[in-house]
């Protein structure tokens, strides 16, 4: 059977959960017997997101196969469990990069290149192909319709409705009926113009997905289907949930999947059972306890700069059956505040990746209150590298110790810097080479790599396994010729690379648990399979609250 297609396109507002709603509706299909895949356009000019600034794009998420992207990948694997791949994710800037690069090899043969038909024939190429093995393909479109970026990509497919014909393209809109309080009223207006705009460039939408915050009145819903020329059972409510694990559940009660089979012609492959998610919702909702993990970092005041991670922690959350309670700590505060007034009541600390030198004195602070308070540390990639260098300085006394990221000086140590950058490595049996001074977009260590953990270790414990795969997205790398030093003062670099040349983890001995990755374990997160670091993160986190929260209510009677 030839792949449908399922085109999710947005209106009105930006941010209204296009990304959700296309893995919700491809974690429907899912279970209903579908075999899915789901796919983003994204109209910027930029090659990819990987040098943009994660307080305006939000995070980079890295596929097994090294590409980055952007962040709706992360909530399509999350939702269905599908590894994404290069493939999967493309923008305005590779179609031009790769239009440029064939009209200067001469493939066009001289003729005039053109947004139409080169641009979008490369559009359309992207989304069809690797389809074969697939019941759905669900490609979502970037930006709100009516931006003047985006409009190759609606022509595009566009185009491939008539070309595929409707019975293999459905077009899903997502659009937003705001409420005015003054009124008391949800207003079906911006709708009505957000499809008048879609329709003026071709596109008729079959399903209409109406965010709100409040009940959709069957009178409206009329409305908005007379007005937008679509079936009333075509316009779906998407209403505010308390957990976005909770949307495919209500998607489903709305027939969303429903009137996509039907539009399709298509009956489901088996019996549909949410029961996995009901699970989900319900300790997530009603959890036996919480913990409180302060979470340092450089971006703290946009969430969606650390999506993964904080998807991870409520995934090992949910394992645990306790809420995770996130306290937000930007790492500059240390310049003027000491670490007890900041972390002194957390059951938890972890520092995530980041870049450059700022709020490295603010993470080193709180590595080291965690070492020597004895309370669960998670360092994830910046977070494992700066934890090294707070060893370092206090427990090997290399008071210079430093990284090449931030620090121009060359180290007194005739070993050379703790943490410098990486100019060559192994990759699938081949040998990759990067320049210091060359580009920083796609050239860092990127993508999935082995690591070998050392038996015994605490890591072995958490995986269960000898061997593991992880992502990775950095180019410093620890030097392991301090680790002799290191191993005297209880730091193991439990986990290596296979040739023995790479650190992955490293460990403090004695305390109740100290842990950092060179990897980023939160891209390989999911709520139905939590990742076990994680898992046994918030499980420390759990222990440390248990016995400090008695400790800390003698002490406050004490102090009263």
């Amino acid at each position: 059977m030839a792949a449908k297609f399922i085109f999710i396109t947005g209106g009105v507002v930006s941010s209204l959960g296009k990304g959700l709603s296309a893995a919700s509706l491809a974690a429907l299909l899912q279970a209903r017997g579908f075999r899915v895949r789901l796919r983003k356009l994204d109209p910027y000019l930029n090659v990819d997101p990987g040098t943009m600034n994660p307080t305006q794009h939000g995070e980079v998420f890295v596929t097994e196969d090294g590409a980055e992207t952007d962040l709706d990948l992360g909530h399509y694997e999350r939702f269905t469990g599908v590894d994404a791949r290069k493939s999967d994710n493309i923008t305005t800037g590779q179609i031009y990069s790769d239009l440029l690069a064939k009209e200067r090899r001469g493939d066009y043969l001289g003729g005039t290149v053109q947004v139409i038909p080169h641009v979008t024939d490369l559009i359309k190429n992207f989304v069809t192909r690797d389809s074969e093995k697939e019941d759905f393909i669900l490609c979502e479109i970037g930006g709100t319709v009516g931006d003047i970026e985006g409009l190759p990509f609606f022509e595009a497919i566009r185009q491939l409705g008539y070309e595929l014909g409707r019975s293999r393209v459905l077009y899903v809109h997502v659009t937003l009926l705001p409420y005015i309080a003054v009124a008391k009223e949800l207003k079906t207006k911006p709708t009505q113009h957000s499809v008048k705009e879609l329709r003026s460039i071709g596109i008729q939408p079959d399903i209409l997905l109406c965010r709100a915050e409040k009940a959709i009145p069957v009178s409206e819903k009329k409305k908005i289907a007379q007005f937008c020329n679509v079936p009333e059972s075509c316009v779906i409510s998407a209403l505010d949930a308390t957990s976005i694990y909770k949307v495919p559940q209500n998607l489903h009660l709305e027939g969303f999947d429903v009137r996509v089979l039907e539009h399709f012609k298509m009956k489901s492959k088996k019996k549909v059972s949410l029961s996995s998610w009901d699970r989900i919702v319900k300790r997530y909702e009603k959890p036996r306890g919480e913990v409180n993990i302060a979470f340092v970092g450089k971006y703290t005041s946009i969430g969606d700069a650390y999506k993964s991670l904080t998807e991870a922690l409520d995934h090992a959350g949910i394992e645990n059956n306790v809420r995770v309670n996130l306290q937000w700590v930007n790492a500059r505060v240390f310049e003027s505040a000491d670490a007890q007034s900041k972390l002194g009541d957390v059951d938890a600390i972890l520092v995530p990746g980041g870049f450059g030198e700022e709020g490295v004195k603010g993470k080193i602070a709180a590595v080291k209150f965690a070492r020597e308070k004895r309370i669960p540390y998670l360092g994830i990639c910046y977070g494992m590298q700066l934890a090294v260098i707070e060893m370092a300085r206090n427990l090997l006394g290399v008071k210079d110790a430093t990284s090449a990221e931030f620090s121009s000086a060359p180290s007194k140590d005739p070993r050379g810097s703790l943490v410098g950058i990486m100019t060559e490595w192994e990759k699938d049996g081949a040998t990759e080479k990067r320049s210091a001074k060359g580009d920083l977009g796609g050239t860092m260590r990127l993508g999935s790599y082995p690591c070998e953990i050392a038996s015994g270790s605490l890591a072995a414990k958490i995986y269960g396994a000898k061997t593991i795969t992880e992502r990775h997205r950095h180019r410093y790398e620890v030097n392991l010729a301090y680790e002799a030093d290191f191993a005297v003062h209880g730091v193991i670099f439990s986990g290596k690379s296979p040739d023995g040349a790479l650190p992955e983890i490293v460990e403090l001995e004695g305390h109740p648990w100290f842990v950092g990755v060179q990897y980023h374990p939160e891209f390989k997160s999911r709520p139905l399979a939590p990742h076990p670091l994680f898992v046994s993160f918030v499980k420390a986190a759990k222990e440390n609250s248990a016995s400090l929260k008695p400790k800390l209510a003698t002490a406050r009677k004490k102090a009263a």
